[in-house]
């Protein structure tokens, strides 16, 4: 390898997503003597948002959301990892993925990345504070609003949280959106799914619609201002001793009667290769590093990663680390939705979660809303057939 092989790579603002890719790419860097790594960090907001295209221009490492694989694959900004990693390697990450983690990233054959990271709203709790409340964890939704009810819940009330919170009551109750491209939700479930958020998110503090996950989790960790959280995107860093003032422990979503536990939208990350980076060979040499299943539950677990190998999610030791985290919440990854990643997409996502968060902020007629939502989804399908 050449002596001045710099890659740079895009990753986002938290220890769960910059702290473990430091570690491996300085391991990599001591195998490999002559790279060198170097990882900037974007906010959590910019990483829903924006564009990769851009990123792919200044980059060779991006660290992606999933939705992005449609665009990936129609203007090939990202390289196709399908074609330049080994049959036996990715056979081995179809074979280990956290729920639909792995398939996630593949979009028309084209694998624009790999899962390193894998994620779904979770339920959370500080055990302290419901014991001392006289509470115990609810099981269902009705336990939910009755312990809302006391002032003892939040969750993150930001657009796209909102918006994936919707989805996870649509599919929770047999009616998916975004079936064989169509909205596929009909407005009886879709009103239903609107009204429980609304009253749920009523007897809540208001502040939970400037909250996004990270928010959740620091309220619940360093004040006393909540005891429990139904649905938020797992941060396993919240479980481990020293991470915050107070341990959370976490856990399945709670039932809704004759549907089960509530089936929550899939996040998590993939690390992507720009196709216009002048290092493929050694980016695609460092991504097979990272996500292989020795390094994710071992150094990359231990410096605040949530691995997107299921070897990591099963590992004794990860667990013990982690108060149980990963057994705990697998079954919730393993049931979660698969959000689309039709080339236009992200315009229905960048814009149907402030239309939601409108309705359970200021109520109004769930018709509008719904309308909203279906024009919206039209547009976003135009777009991606001109893309």
């Amino acid at each position: 390898m050449s002596e001045s092989t710099v890659l740079r790579g895009i990753t986002w603002n938290h220890s769960r997503g910059f702290v473990p890719l430091v570690a491996t790419s300085q391991r990599y860097a001591e195998l490999n003597p002559g790279v060198e790594i170097i990882w900037e960090k974007r906010s959590l907001q910019a990483f829903a948002d924006h564009p990769i295209q851009t990123l792919t221009e200044q980059y060779d490492l991006l660290v992606i959301d999933h939705p992005w694989a449609g665009f990936a694959a129609s203007s090939r900004a990202l390289l196709n990892l399908g074609e330049v990693l080994p049959p036996t390697f990715l056979a081995d990450q179809a074979a280990n993925t956290v729920g639909k983690s792995h398939q996630s990233y593949v979009f028309g054959g084209y694998q624009c990345a790999l899962a390193i990271d894998a994620a779904t709203p979770v339920a959370s709790w500080r055990p302290d504070l419901l014991e001392k409340a006289g509470e115990t964890v609810p099981q269902t939704w009705q336990d939910l609003l009755a312990l809302a009810r006391k002032g003892l819940v939040v969750f993150p009330g930001i657009p796209i949280d909102t918006l994936m919170n919707f989805y996870m009551l649509c599919c929770t109750q047999d009616e998916p959106p975004f079936v064989e491209n169509e909205w596929a939700v009909s407005d009886t479930t879709a009103a239903g799914a609107l009204e429980q958020l609304r009253e749920l998110a009523s007897l809540c503090t208001p502040d939970i619609f400037n909250w996004n996950p990270i928010r959740v989790y620091e309220t619940l960790a360093t004040t006393d201002r909540a005891a429990y959280c139904p649905f938020a995107y797992g941060y396993s860093n919240y479980s481990r001793q020293g991470y915050a003032e107070k341990l959370l422990i976490f856990g399945d979503t709670v039932t809704i009667a004759g549907h089960g536990h509530c089936s929550t939208t899939l996040g998590g990350t993939g690390l992507a290769i720009s196709a216009s980076s002048k290092h493929r060979a050694v980016a695609t040499d460092y991504a097979r590093f990272t996500a292989a299943g020795e390094i994710q539950k071992t150094l990359y677990v231990e410096n605040g990663g949530q691995p997107g190998h299921r070897s990591a999610w099963l590992d004794p030791a990860v667990n013990a680390r982690t108060h149980n985290y990963f057994l705990n919440t697998l079954p919730t990854l393993d049931n979660a939705y698969l959000r689309p990643r039709y080339g236009g997409y992200m315009h229905f996502q960048d814009h149907a979660g402030d239309v939601v968060r409108n309705y359970l902020l200021y109520g109004g007629d769930t018709t509008t809303v719904i309308a909203d939502l279906k024009r919206l989804f039209e547009e976003s399908t135009l777009r991606g057939i001109a893309q």
